[in-house]
């Protein structure tokens, strides 16, 4: 009997699953919305409960509504956003609902962390900095210093993979890709918890989940309503590990030099390296593939800059269109009718602070160059020129440290598929983008990594080349435009560092 493998992936603001079978082919793929909670501009957690019963409801959709045999099911994992720091009780109760990485309560605990660390040793030992939201070490420190009962009463401080696993199983983990995000941990080769951190910082330790391997299993299922859609009790169940590396596992980043672009709300540029060698331009990390780690370059807004800017300014497109899908196509052609270099207007796409490279939660978007002449559509364009620029950086960034020219990555995502936005990408960058004809890998990617915790996958090598790569389409650089392209990308670099200081003082 062929056996499946199912995956979940949580989102910033909904949950996949998806089965694969031991081809690594795709059975069936489901998703659910669930509830944020956002009570003010600083605040954003994940209603644990509500993402829970989209968990079930996926699973439901999947056995009832697809009719996917969900006794087949001989492995499961776990991807998801990072940070989303969940407190949690000792039977697993949730004490306070995950706090995700576009929370801005911890900014004040974030640079008490710097201090009492001292920024250099804290990126000698995890790679990183400290930004609230960012790094959960912020939000364990805020919830210390805001919710001493709950902090009392945490068994475990863990991310979201620690609790669908302590829910599916009884059991606490967290994988080395979600660790590498809290501040707390020694990425650069220790891979353990620091007891120095926990002690500078004044978090205490036994409070950390153990650490696992991403193709390690937590425990077996015994949660009921699982069971009771079907998926055998006693189901293996793997820890997983973090969105970005679950989705360039599937996408076959594993090797160092390996490079991938994830496009959604938020713009992600992987590169995979097997020596721990860093930069504080990336967010770095531990990947999923053991004995390698990743440079992210992550840009947090870009898609959700693209979505605001459409909502704000082209409404009349969709409420004209019919469909979503044409009135995207109409943006998309009025963003390629506009001049390259949009006639002078570059956008900053920090719409509520930035990670990579400039690590700043009070910096803010912009719209630099705009004249009695601009109109939206030099406005549609310059937002898809923004990432273009980040893009750039970052890869740059990634050439200084290891020494090898990128030529070419492939691109995955939601927005990957927009052949214009890919081509301003390309011709900005100078690279060939291979974009490939999947949308949600890291579901595909957690349940790659539930079948190596099976022991039916050799390894997550053997995994992710069982993957077919189907190719949407390669977008080469054209360098027509280079030269406004070149006088463009030095305004964006010089934007930030001129407009840091007014930042913060605007929203002091």
């Amino acid at each position: 009997m062929s056996r499946f493998f199912l995956g979940v992936d949580v989102g910033t603001t909904s949950l996949k699953v998806a089965v694969i079978d031991e081809d690594a082919k795709v059975i069936g793929m489901s998703s659910n919305k669930y509830t944020l909670i956002t009570p003010d501009q600083k605040s954003v957690q994940i209603d644990a409960e509500s993402m829970w019963n989209a968990f079930v409801t996926c699973v439901r959709l999947l056995g009832e509504g697809m009719e996917i045999d969900l006794g087949k099911i001989a492995g499961i994992s776990i991807s998801s956003l990072c940070p989303g720091l969940i407190a949690l009780g000792e039977n697993g109760e949730v004490l306070v609902d995950p706090i995700i990485y576009s929370d801005r309560r911890s900014t004040e605990e974030a640079e008490d962390i710097l201090e009492a660390a001292g920024a250099e040793t804290l990126f000698e030992l995890t790679a990183n900095s400290s930004m609230a939201g960012a790094f959960s070490g912020s939000s364990m420190l805020w919830i210390k210093r805001h919710l001493p009962d709950a902090y009392a009463k945490t068994r475990y401080f863990g991310h979201l993979n620690t609790f669908l696993a302590n829910r599916m199983t009884g059991e606490f983990a967290i994988d080395y890709s979600n660790a590498s995000y809290t501040n707390l941990f020694e990425t650069t080769g220790g891979k353990k918890w620091s007891e120095y951190l926990c002690d500078r910082i004044g978090i205490d330790s036994r409070k950390l989940p153990p650490l696992m391997d991403s193709t390690e299993v937590v425990g077996q299922l015994i949660e009921e309503e699982l069971i009771a859609l079907g998926i055998p009790k006693g189901t293996p169940v793997a820890i997983g590990g973090a969105d970005t590396p679950c989705a360039t596992l599937a996408a076959g980043v594993t090797r160092a030099g390996d490079v991938c672009e994830s496009v959604g709300t938020t713009d992600v540029l992987t590169v995979c390296i097997e020596k721990p060698v860093f930069d504080k331009g990336f967010i770095n990390r531990c990947h999923v593939v053991p004995g390698t780690w990743i440079y992210q370059g992550a840009m947090s807004f870009t898609g959700a800059a693209n979505e605001w800017f459409l909502n704000q300014f082209y409404q009349d497109f969709f409420e004209e269109a019919g469909n979503l899908g044409e009135a995207f196509r109409r943006v998309n052609h009025e963003a390629e009718l506009a001049n390259p270099g949009c006639d002078g207007v570059v956008f900053l796409p920090y719409m509520l602070g930035e990670r990579s490279p400039i690590w700043d939660p009070y910096a803010r978007g912009v719209f630099f160059g705009v004249s009695l002449q601009t109109t939206r559509r030099e406005m549609n364009r310059a937002v898809l020129e923004g990432c273009g620029y980040g893009l750039r950086q970052l890869s740059g960034i990634a050439e200084r440290i290891t020494g090898v020219p990128i030529r070419k990555f492939s691109s995955i995502g939601g927005g990957a598929k927009s052949d214009v936005w890919a081509q301003i990408k390309a011709d900005i960058t100078g690279k060939e983008i291979e974009v490939l004809d999947m949308s949600d890998m890291a579901p595909v990617g957690a349940a790659l990594l539930g079948g190596v915790g099976a022991g039916v996958f050799r390894d997550v090598y053997d995994a992710s080349d069982r993957v077919e790569k189907k190719i949407y389409k390669v977008f080469k650089p054209n360098h027509e435009h280079d030269h406004i392209y070149e006088t463009r990308f030095e305004t964006y670099i010089k934007l930030y560092p001129a407009l840091k200081d007014i930042f913060k003082s605007n929203l002091l």
